[in-house]
Formats: structure tokens, sequence, C-alpha cells
């Protein structure tokens, strides 16, 4: 280790040991040019003692120099030697000159950054882990009800027509569940490449959501909802994703209204802005959300009281959908009043879909 550290010292500083001994030989080359035109001027012991001189100077300024740095070297030798554990350049710390404490530093911020990166990505596969795990929970209802179902219908052979069709939209609505629920965990593993899977196009929110409504229209009918959408608008955005996004809307107002008696509606209201970009607001007639719950509705896995009652929340269809519309550029807001009905509100920047946040 010391041989190491002494041989690496030596070999950065042959440059200044070479030009220092030039200078000398230079020095020395003046006095003997002096001592042979004007005999007796410069008498060679002199001239010995010059050189040694020098050479102790040299050697003095090394060999202090050195010491000063010793401990770098050692501290730098064995954060190679252990480059594999992450906190490996913590070990340099007896930084003596500018160059060394600014290296020091560069190191240090490189792995606070690769701690950073690797602790988001740490926390992205926990949460992935989280849902998969809960997605799987949350699939076995759907697929023991369809199995009751079944055997109910095998159970009974001479039932009427209007048994079997509720048999048959129960069976329906069911597999729908299960469909919405692959749906999700399909978009959850295209966001981490989202760039990739992305087509931005001028697209008709209007059109867009009568498509979604459209998708839904057997549990709208089925639950007395009657969805409505006023007034168009044109925007920038990816109609694939801003389908995914509609859809987690229009599930959330289906599942939370059906509970309630009566008639309940669900408005799309479009306005197109002059500079090119656009708002779409989502109003459901359903039982609405709390206020102390509603700056969390946005966070992964927060189900709340309204998901805990029924039963069928994931917690993740709002928090995918807030990282959509953020990636795309656009804002997401939700307003509610308890009860009565809940808001969700997307907000279309002009030309906001080249923000593309990560």
């Amino acid at each position: 280790m010391r041989g190491l550290s002494l041989a690496l010292f030596l070999r950065d500083r042959l440059l200044f040991i070479f030009m220092a001994l030039l200078l000398l030989l230079l020095s020395v080359s003046m006095l003997l040019l002096e001592r042979e035109r004007y005999p007796g001027l410069v008498e060679l012991g002199a001239v010995y003692y010059f050189i040694v001189l020098g050479l102790f100077f040299l050697g003095t300024w090394l060999a202090v120099d050195y010491a000063r740095q010793r401990a770098y070297f050692k501290q730098l030798i064995e954060a190679i030697s252990r480059s594999e554990e992450l906190q490996a350049t913590r070990i340099i710390k007896s930084t003596v000159t500018q160059e060394q404490k600014l290296v020091s530093k560069m190191l240090q911020e490189q792995n606070r950054a690769y701690l950073n990166e690797l602790g988001k990505y740490r926390r992205q596969q926990e949460l992935h882990n989280h849902f998969v795990l809960q997605w799987v929970h949350h699939m076995k209802t759907p697929v023991s009800v369809v199995d009751l179902l079944a055997q109910e219908a095998l159970q009974k052979t001479a039932s009427t027509q209007e048994e079997q069709r509720s048999l048959a939209l129960s069976l329906q609505e069911e597999t729908d569940r299960m469909s919405r629920g692959l749906e999700m965990m399909l978009y959850t593993a295209r966001l981490e490449k989202f760039e990739i899977d992305l087509h931005v196009e001028r697209t008709p929110l209007h059109e867009l959501a009568r498509q979604v409504v459209n998708a839904h229209k057997k549990l709208c009918i089925r639950h007395s909802i009657f969805p409505r959408i006023e007034g168009v608008a044109w925007v920038e955005t990816d109609e694939k994703w801003m389908a995914f996004v509609l859809n987690q809307f229009v599930s959330n107002a289906i599942k939370y209204s059906k509970s309630k008696p009566g008639a309940k509606k669900l408005v799309f209201t479009l306005e197109d802005f002059s500079n090119g970009g656009g708002r779409m607001k989502v109003t459901d007639d359903g039982i609405g959300i709390a206020p102390h719950e509603l700056p969390r509705i946005f966070d992964p896995f927060f189900t709340g009281e309204n998901g805990r009652t029924t039963g069928e929340s994931t917690g993740m269809g709002l928090y995918l959908a807030k990282q959509v519309c953020t990636r795309l550029g656009h804002e997401m807001s939700a307003s509610s009043v308890i009860g009565e009905s809940t808001t969700m509100t997307v907000t279309f920047q002009p030309r906001g879909i080249h923000i593309l946040q990560g």
C-alpha cells in the first residue's frame, strides 16, 4: 500500500522533478561557465555544495508534500478496493489540494445522485410489487363471483328467462371488472416506458368522451346513470392514454353512484380555449369524497372510506390517471361535495404536451 501510493505520488510529479533538475543543471552550468571565465571566482566546492543544497530542498519538498497527501492516497486506494459498496466515496476525506477537494465533492455529488436514483427505482419497484399483490387479491373477488353464478346456473336448470337474464348481467358485470383490472395492470406496466408508447395528435375530446361512455353504457343503464356531454373541445394529447384516464373517471362514477337510489347524472363539460388549450370536467352524482381525504386521492393505494365501504377499490386508478396527465403536461384536480357529487377536472395547456415530464 505504502509503496504503491508513493509510486503514484512520484509519477504524478515527474514533470515537476524534471523541471527542477533542469533548472538545477542550468544553474550549475552557469556557475561552471563563470568559473571558467573568471578563474578563482567560484570554487568547485561551492558548486558541489549548490548541487547538494538544491537536491536537498527538492527532496525535502517532495517528502513534506507526500506526508501531507499520504492519507489521501491511502483513502483513495481503499475506496477503489471497495468500489462495489455504495458508500465507498465517503472514505475519501483527507483532501489537501483544491483539485482534490473538487474531485471529492464531485464524487460525493455523483454518489448522492446515484443513491437518489436508486431510491426512486426501489420505490417504484415497491409500488409495482404492492400493486401486483393487491391486483391479484382484487381479481379473486370477480372470479369467485363468476364461479358462484355458474354453480347457481347449473343448479337452476328450470330457471325462468328473467332469472337467466339476471345471471347473464351479473356475469357480464364481473367480467367487465376483470377486464378493467387487466387493463389497469397493462397500463401500469406501460407507464414505465411512457415515452415509447406515445402518439400525440389533435384530438376531439367530445368524441373520445362519447366512445368511453358507450363502452360503459350497459352498466350505466343497469344502475340508472345517464351520461351527458356538453360542449366540444380539440386538444393536443394522446388519445389512448386519455381514454384510459376517462375510463377511470367513468368507472369511479359508476362505482360510487350505483348505490344511490333513483336516476343519476354523469356530465362531461368541455371547454375549448382560444389559445389552443381546453378544459374537461366530469361530474357525477355519487356519494362524494370527504374534505380531509380529498388531498390524498391521487396517492398510490389510497382508498379512503368510500373504497373500504364498497370493497372494489385498489387505490391505483386515480394515481395512474394523475401520472398520465402529469407526463402529458395536463393539469388534473378534483373537487367534491360529500353525499352529492364529485368533479374531476383536466386542464389542457397549449403545447403542454411537449413538456413530457418524467
